[in-house]
């Protein structure tokens, strides 16, 4: 096999073609971006998630020492916890629940505002200024004031707060969000489907007197393809550069230099969530320019 001519031939077909593949390039960094946009806000709810719970939660705050809430006398007792949790237990509205401890709570605090506000002679709080809480998960987002009656008043409950409330609105928005991303992505990449489909029509219409002739001296069918499999591999090369350096510019100009300035309580993505999402899209786009340059080349190299 002489690579040598199917450079040439990649060459060549990427100048013939130039405005048909710049199309293409640009239809399918529009449409991955938006695919990658959508990945990280996915992420990005995840993380608001983890750090506050879901719509289905409601948090129960044990009493600690020095608590806010005059009917806290003192730190929470292990009785009094287990009285709680066999309210809990008992409840047909709630599906399963979890203890956070301090350290846990002060570990998310740490994670959130940065661990440099809490070291040093004279951090802004320690563990032991945390409350234990109750994560308790709904079955039902609507069937909550059984068990919220239930609990409050309890010895060693000091409040209870609806996550519903706190983090509803922003996760309602994150996922309108990502579903309109998702949705103009697949319009595009439907467009670009089409257009690379086209591309590679025109550039086996343009070869198909050299193409006969190869056929007529029995050069094999991956030879006579392998140039129009390089210049769908070129084209989603670059798109994925294009994407790739667009994500990182959102990600550093946007969400570390701005957001994370501005809006500090909320827990932000980061770079591996970036490098997940281009992951994604790595793959992606070779699929996306492969599928169709295979399909449309096998039909017309029968003629």
């Amino acid at each position: 096999m002489q690579l040598r001519y199917v450079f040439s031939e990649l060459r060549q077909s990427l100048r013939r073609n130039l405005s048909m593949h710049i199309a293409v390039i640009l239809t399918l960094f529009v449409s991955l971006t938006l695919v990658g946009f959508g990945i990280l806000m996915r992420e990005q709810s995840v993380k608001a998630t983890d750090q506050w719970g879901s719509e289905l939660q409601i948090t129960v705050f044990l009493c600690k020492a020095r608590d806010d809430n005059p009917a806290c006398t003192g730190e929470v007792t292990d009785t009094q916890k287990q009285a709680i949790a066999d309210v809990v237990d008992k409840s047909s509205e709630v599906d399963k629940y979890r203890f956070e401890s301090k350290q846990e709570a002060f570990d998310k605090v740490k994670e959130l505002l940065g661990p440099e506000k809490f070291e040093g002679p004279n951090p802004a709080a320690t563990a032991e200024d945390m409350p234990q809480s109750i994560w308790i998960t709904l079955n039902d987002p609507d069937e909550y004031k059984g068990i919220t009656s239930a609990i409050v008043g309890l010895d060693g409950v000091s409040s209870v707060r609806d996550q519903r409330e706190v983090v509803g609105p922003i996760l309602k928005s994150m996922r309108l969000l990502q579903f309109g991303a998702a949705t103009v992505a697949i319009v595009l990449i439907f467009a670009a489907l089409l257009l690379v489909a086209n591309t590679i029509r025109l550039a086996v219409f343009a070869r198909r007197r050299e193409i006969g002739i190869m056929r007529l001296v029995g050069a094999s069918t991956l030879y006579i393809r392998l140039p129009f499999l390089l210049e769908a591999l070129v084209t989603a090369a670059i798109s994925v550069v294009l994407v790739g350096s667009t994500l990182a510019a959102i990600m550093y100009f946007g969400v570390e230099q701005r957001l994370q300035q501005s809006v500090g309580f909320i827990p932000w993505i980061d770079w591996s969530n970036l490098w997940r999402a281009l992951t994604w899209i790595a793959i992606l786009a070779p699929i996306l320019t492969l599928v169709p340059t295979l399909l449309v080349s096998r039909k017309s190299l029968k003629v």
